[in-house]
């Protein structure tokens, strides 16, 4: 995986190698199968890999044929083999998917990004010029930051902590973006017609939609390693773990490690999410593992989730710590790649907040937003709590093709119409509907979205809140916008969450790589433009979603939340695994 580059920086010498290196450590956990540094003058490149493909012989990093042109990626090019039969001049010296991009580079030069079907983050240099682009992929699936030296030096790393130290400042790199150095800036290099957010008129096809969804999962069985799939019993982990099962007989994957497919589930004890997804799994006939946490478990894994997720957004931690613990799980288990369900929910309207879209118009542009936006929620939180014990998540939803497929629907589709039976994401799950050869059971293909962090168990949140309010007062809340002037937190839970994350990121950059904004059941400010009724319950849980969601909140006085506390009873009411006598995850298979 893609660590740490330092490009143009004014010193060779072995110091900055060493601190390259030192630096390049932080970030062991994303790749901890191999590392390497490649030095070429005042050019650093840095990697540590985790092998998914050809394992033996794809060490990075990768070079074209006479070694001029150097690539490091963090990524997957699930088209390589298809790129190979186009490059027959040029000859690989790994099996590696990663192999094909230096030698596109020097078949097509800096516009072959487009071309790559995959999720990928990669620094390029030309030793020939010393020149060197850097790409991130379309969605922003994997992470990626730039930064800039005050010796006039570009540093681009997968995470931030990487960079905090040696940057003036650094930043989000950009998804569907390339920086040229030729060209001195950056450029978008991914642009699909949905991307300017104007009205698709296609009519809608559940076959055409369905066959474009199965082949998104079926490409993304490209593994040398044992893998598995998330399933949480949603709809779109369902979906997902419904047709790697179909498909993963005919494969290669099947043919080193068995055909009977992993899925894998976490939760609190009794938590709707460990029902379904074991309910799911008993379906497809899938060897499924179930992995309990419990709140205590949760909150002391907080201060270590923000640090390896790098963000402060209430959401996202929420949803991060448990897919954080269950990846430990999984790791320790020998698996290496997961198969993930997100992006559904940006790409159909599924948020229940999109319950009060009041025209297909509006319906469309938010989707839009989401999408543009993801790099900075649920594909972060899939990164890097998966990256952090060294695991590969993959996310056919975020398919380029299926994308533009889905996004080309006339939005009025994507509607809810309680009247005609069109609940949220009615189009995907008519889509796999299927009466003779079933992909699911009718209530699980039909049941109501559930957020993550709602998912595992909703004394999670409960307990963080709780949790918060005894560290955070109301004295520090009535000071939270000295403290913190910028995205100042409105909750004892946003301002416990602050002080984590500046305490390993002081920066100023790093608050700034952080969006802000108040958040109805995942929202943008849209949903309250929508039905002005929830401002007065700003929580991205989607019990927020009053008179939506068949478990919401009771209803509360205007910015109750900010500074009360929680219940004492929520505290009462956790749910504890009583079979662990120490702090820890159970497991049972």
């Amino acid at each position: 995986m893609l660590k740490i580059k330092v490009l143009g920086c004014s010193d060779d010498s072995q110091a900055k190698r060493v601190r390259v290196l030192e630096l390049s450590r932080r970030l062991k956990h994303r790749g901890p199968d191999w590392s390497g540094l490649y030095q070429h003058g005042e050019f650093f490149l840095s990697h540590q890999r985790l092998a998914i493909i050809d394992p033996t012989s794809g060490d990075q990093p990768l070079y074209n044929e006479d070694k001029s042109i150097v690539v490091t990626v963090n990524g997957e090019i699930y088209n390589h083999e298809e790129l190979r039969k186009r490059l027959h001049n040029h000859k690989f010296r790994t099996g590696s998917d990663c192999d094909v991009i230096a030698h596109l580079y020097e078949e097509y030069g800096e516009d072959f990004v487009d071309m790559l079907d995959g999720m990928f983050s990669f620094v390029l240099l030309d030793t020939r010029d010393n020149s060197f682009i850097v790409a991130r992929d379309a969605i922003g699936i994997t992470s990626l930051y730039i930064g800039w030296g005050l010796d006039g030096s570009i540093w681009i790393s997968s995470e931030m902590k990487a960079l905090n130290d040696d940057c003036e400042h650094f930043e989000s790199f950009p998804p569907g973006h390339l920086y040229s150095s030729k060209a001195g800036g950056m450029r978008r290099w991914y642009n699909p017609s949905w991307y300017s957010e104007a009205i698709p008129s296609t009519p809608y096809d559940p076959l055409f939609l369905r066959r474009a969804f199965e082949n998104a999962v079926v490409k993304r069985l490209m593994t040398d390693v044992p893998f598995g799939v998330l399933l949480s019993g949603g709809l779109d982990s369902s979906l997902v773990a419904s047709i790697t099962a179909r498909h993963i007989a005919g494969t290669k994957a099947a043919k080193q490690w068995g055909a009977q497919l992993h899925s894998f589930c976490v939760g609190l004890e009794g938590s709707p999410d460990l029902k379904a997804g074991k309910e799911v799994a008993d379906y497809l006939g899938t060897i499924h593992h179930e992995f309990h946490f419990t709140v205590q478990d949760g909150i002391d894994a907080i201060e270590d989730v923000i640090y390896h997720i790098e963000t402060y957004d209430v959401t996202t931690i929420r949803a991060s710590t448990p897919m954080f613990l269950m990846s430990r799980k999984i790791k320790s288990l020998g698996v290496k790649m997961v198969i993930s369900g997100e992006g559904s929910d940006e790409i159909f309207g599924g948020y229940l907040y999109f319950h009060k879209a009041p025209n297909k118009e509006e319906l469309h542009r938010e989707t839009c937003q989401k999408i543009k936006a993801l790099h900075n929620y649920d594909c972060l939180r899939a990164n890097k709590s998966t990256s952090a014990w060294g695991l590969e998540a993959r996310v056919p939803f975020l398919d380029k093709e299926f994308i533009n497929i889905a996004m080309s629907i006339d939005p009025e589709w994507k509607m809810v119409k309680p009247d005609q039976g069109r609940i949220e994401k009615w189009v995907l799950r008519k889509a796999f509907d299927d009466e003779e050869h079933p992909y699911l059971p009718k209530h699980i293909l039909y049941r109501q979205k559930e957020q993550f962090s709602d998912g595992v168990g909703y004394s999670w949140i409960d307990g963080l809140k709780a949790h918060a309010a005894k560290h955070v007062s109301n004295k520090m809340m009535l000071n939270a916008s000295n403290i913190f002037p910028h995205n100042t937190p409105t909750t004892k839970e946003a301002y416990y969450y602050r002080m984590i994350f500046e305490r390993f990121f002081p920066q100023n950059s790093a608050r700034l790589s952080v969006p802000g904004g108040p958040s109805v059941a995942c929202s943008t400010a849209k949903a309250i433009e929508w039905d002005a009724s929830w401002s007065g319950n700003l929580d991205p849980s989607g019990r927020a979603a009053l008179g939506v969601h068949s478990s919401a909140y009771e209803p509360q006085l205007p910015n109750a939340n900010a500074v009360a506390n929680v219940p004492a009873k929520i505290i009462n009411d956790i749910p504890r695994v009583v079979e662990v006598s120490a702090p820890g995850l159970t497991i049972r298979s």
